[in-house]
């Protein structure tokens, strides 16, 4: 992050509120909305932009459809991305032909396959001359809501929540181990509906962080979007249907900062 002085902090338009109201989308540059479960940029741009500096090193290990690549690009932070999704891959790789303003790979690993993903890691940052990334950026599936590919590795076939969150804390040590000490890092998850019961999936995911790693809690940040895509023109359907129910809409996320100390 840029200097912050007395002088010029009412310039700066970052969001130091716990609660994150979003209009719409970004739908500037690169960015489409073509991919499920997708990121809202600005999530994104204000974690690259307050966690970091210009040439550091953003590490994403579930890189989906190129949202926080893009906004990388457009921000000039250096990029290293991971995924299972053959296809969505290609996507991104075919929209970042122009690119030469950063550093960025994207690279098509199961991340909870430590050999693997340790191998590809100690070749990036052998190739850029760097001992270790920046800041670190997680959004995982949740569970088996959307199932992303027909991988059986992928995180989006666990259906219990046992088994992902054993899987979650793998790809998250192999990220953390090559996360700078005093680094940050940002897990985005949300909640599920099963057997007509919430599962507050996020907060046992913020748990598996703290439970698991030498690390502090800085914020934990509700998102809200008014332009849900699954929600758009049938939000009388979606409150008849509740008021109908027990249950309550979902229209949050949460996104957990976390400051390694080790």
């Amino acid at each position: 992050m840029d200097k912050i002085t007395k002088e010029n902090w009412r310039e700066v338009d970052l969001n130091v509120d716990s609660l994150w109201v979003i209009n719409e989308r970004d739908k500037s540059g690169k960015h489409s909305n073509v991919y499920h479960g997708n990121f809202i940029p600005q999530i994104p741009n204000q974690l690259i932009r307050r966690y970091t500096s210009k040439g550091d090193t953003v590490l994403e290990l579930f890189s989906g459809s190129g949202t926080t690549l893009f906004e990388c690009e457009n921000l000039g932070r250096d990029y290293i991305g991971f995924d299972i999704n053959t296809q969505i891959l290609q996507f991104v790789k075919e929209k970042m032909q122009d690119c030469t303003s950063i550093r960025f790979d994207l690279c098509e690993c199961d991340v909870t396959d430590e050999v693997s993903f340790s191998g590809i890691m100690n070749d990036i940052c052998a190739k850029r001359g760097i001992s270790n990334v920046d800041f670190i950026i997680a959004h995982p599936p949740y569970m088996d809501i959307v199932k992303f590919t027909q991988d059986e590795r992928d995180l989006s076939h666990i259906s219990r929540l046992e088994p992902f969150l054993d899987k979650f804390v793998q790809a998250m040590k192999n990220g953390m181990k090559f996360l700078k000490s005093g680094g940050y890092s940002a897990v985005v998850a949300g909640d599920v509906y099963k057997q007509s019961e919430v599962v507050p999936l996020a907060f046992y995911m913020m748990n598996a962080v703290k439970k698991n790693f030498d690390v502090k809690l800085k914020g934990i940040i509700i998102k809200n979007i008014e332009g849900n895509r699954g929600k758009l023109g049938a939000e009388d359907i979606w409150k008849y249907r509740a008021l109908q129910s027990d249950y309550f809409l979902f229209k949050h996320e949460y996104i957990f900062v976390f400051k390694k100390i080790g």
